[in-house]
């Protein structure tokens, strides 16, 4: 995923970054495009050009590229340049679902991005919240939020208190192609945001969707109470950018205001993360390389990363763990 739907308007263009690769999308009357964001002529940022007769044009020389990447206009030039293929611009497939544009960067990635449960439910209200590029590693921000240690002391009184924890049991799921992390416990934890938006929660649970994708279920007795998608798109070596979608279910309160009573929440919870995961980053810059250890409540191991690099674990259930959290 590389950019929300609303952000990109009809007749405009907008440069994103997926991989080291700069993608300008652009959307025309005839749909949505994406571009290498290099022009095959002279190598212009074509991000930077405008959208002008259901194409993209290149600021430099008047280029216009179809989605597909065909040149359909050299200017001043009376020839027929739909057929030549050495000057067609480099096409990615893009697709936009659910309010979000997703991109193919290899013709081998399948054909519809891969979405987690009631990622589009339309019985449950949804709301994206988009913060920018951040500095650190996408891994790392999958780590942290499959991490739920952190919790106690980073957001100290916002999701837990390292002063005040509850008894709960790990359990740990190994999926093959994923892995999540569920935690059982017999009240909500003692943060504002758990004590306000949250009284009825007695089981959360955390799945990763490899490469980028984490979501999180907080589950009451008898219904979901809230889930969040969290996409993190690596953009550079050095830096990703973090996509969530909030789903919750429709009732009483209207969708505008449990989204003005999450972002009140949690606004400082995503700002910490943010911190930390650029402070861990300024650290392992500095020594060149990270130098993790395992520690008694790193219960995943190595199967976080096993699942990054493109390995499958083996199927099952680990014994619950007794925590506090």
């Amino acid at each position: 995923m590389v950019a929300l739907s609303k952000d990109l308007k009809r007749g405009k263009a907008q440069k994103v970054m997926c991989c080291d690769i700069p993608i300008a999308l652009f959307r025309s009357e005839e749909g949505i495009g994406a571009l290498v964001d290099r022009c095959p002529h002279r190598n212009y940022p074509l991000s930077e050009g405008r959208v002008h007769k259901g194409a993209l044009e290149c600021p430099y020389h008047g280029w216009r590229f179809a989605s597909d990447g065909t040149c359909i206009e050299v200017p001043g030039c009376l020839v027929d340049t739909a057929h030549d293929q050495k000057l067609k611009a480099d096409a990615l497939r893009v697709v936009e679902r659910h309010g979000g544009i997703f991109v193919a960067l290899s013709d081998a990635a399948p054909p519809e991005p891969v979405l987690p449960p009631d990622f589009g439910n339309p019985e449950l209200d949804h709301f994206w919240w988009q913060q920018g590029t951040w500095v650190g590693r996408a891994y790392d921000a999958v780590e942290n939020v499959m991490d739920p240690f952190h919790t106690n002391h980073l957001h100290h009184g916002f999701i837990r208190r390292r002063d005040r924890r509850l008894p709960v049991e790990l359990i740990v799921t190994s999926h093959g192609d994923g892995i999540d992390m569920a935690i059982e416990q017999t009240q909500p934890d003692y943060g504002l945001m758990s004590r306000f938006l949250e009284r009825d929660r007695s089981r959360s649970v955390s799945r990763y969707y490899p490469p980028t994708t984490v979501q999180a279920r907080w589950e009451g007795e008898t219904k979901l109470t809230l889930c969040v998608t969290a996409i993190f798109t690596p953009a550079t070596g050095n830096s990703f950018t973090p996509f969530a979608r909030f789903s919750t279910p429709k009732g009483l309160a209207p969708s505008w205001l449990k989204q003005a009573a999450i972002r009140l929440f949690l606004a400082p919870v995503v700002s910490q993360d943010r911190r930390a995961l650029e402070r861990q980053h300024e650290v392992m810059t500095h020594f060149g390389q990270p130098r993790f250890i395992s520690g008694p409540g790193d219960i995943l191991k190595t199967r976080l990363h096993r699942l990054w690099v493109g390995e499958q674990l083996e199927p099952g259930t680990d014994p619950a763990v007794e925590v506090r959290l």
